[in-house]
């Protein structure tokens, strides 16, 4: 028997375990994940979406647009910072850790489609 590892959840995008035995495997991480996926896929068709189409909602894609603006803000600042002068050992501290608080706030966003096209 072929042993399988971690799978991505369709929905989600997280690792899960595959679990053992016969039959296809798991496409999704939860039952509830596969039955969101499965209504925004209806939905989808309704709306005549294509393969390569997902509706968000605005909230969630103002959140990430927001996330993304402050990541490459936080990128700009610290190229600006680290080419003048001869920057010091303190300078790359705060420049990684002003880059890292911009990442966290962008992994803080959670982006779940409203409508997908069909696959």
């Amino acid at each position: 028997m072929k042993r399988r590892g971690p799978l991505v959840c369709r929905w989600c995008g997280e690792e899960f375990l595959a679990t053992p035995g016969p039959g296809r495997p798991k496409q999704y991480c939860r039952a509830s994940h596969r039955q969101r996926a499965y209504e925004a896929r209806r939905l989808g068709e309704s709306r005549q979406l294509l393969p390569d189409e997902v509706i968000v909602s605005r909230r969630a894609w103002d959140a990430l647009r927001d996330a993304l603006y402050r990541l490459e803000s936080a990128a700009e600042d610290v190229a600006i910072d680290l080419e003048t002068g001869a920057p010091t050992k303190t300078d790359y501290v705060n420049a990684l850790a002003h880059l890292s608080e911009a990442v966290r706030q962008l992994q803080d966003v959670s982006v779940e489609p409203v409508a997908l096209g069909s696959t």
